[in-house]
């Protein structure tokens, strides 16, 4: 699926990206913004502003809670998804997909501990962050097995 989060949402599209989902997302997206974003880019619309069903929008998911824990659920419930498919394949920055790098090609880029102890790294294409598995993405599998997902 692909999304658009309105701006009140930045926490969810993050979080949304960290499991592999399409999520456009930024300031600019509010209001009749968010739904030309949806309309061009064909995304299911995602946000907790209760006027919008009077703006005749495309499809959209009205987020109950103002808590992303709740918010996360809601989304992965009502549009089926499984939160560890995908999960660290998305920037959650600029949202590109990232991409395999070999480990030699970083040495310059990340912290010597970093390099020593990792072998898997990853790059984002478009902003140039680099990624590797270590405690924080374990964290998060962690914080998703907690809010009731299994998975890995």
């Amino acid at each position: 699926m692909r999304f658009v989060a309105d701006k009140m949402l930045g926490r969810l599209a993050r979080w949304l990206r960290v499991i592999g989902q399409d999520v456009t997302y930024g300031s600019h997206l509010s209001g009749y913004g968010l739904i030309r974003a949806a309309r061009k880019e064909g995304r299911l619309i995602l946000t907790r502003d209760r006027r919008i069903r009077k703006k005749n929008p495309p499809d959209y998911l009205l987020i109950d809670s103002d808590r992303f824990r709740d918010q996360l659920r809601q989304v992965i419930e009502a549009c089926g998804l499984d939160p560890f498919k995908d999960a660290f394949t998305r920037c959650v920055e600029c949202n590109t997909a990232l991409q395999s790098i070999a480990k030699e090609s970083v040495r310059e880029k990340v912290p010597p501990y970093v390099l020593s102890t990792q072998e898997k790294f990853s790059v984002c294409p478009a902003c140039h962050r680099i990624y590797w598995p270590a405690t924080h993405q374990q964290k998060m599998v962690e914080e998703l097995k907690t809010m009731g997902f299994g998975g890995r």
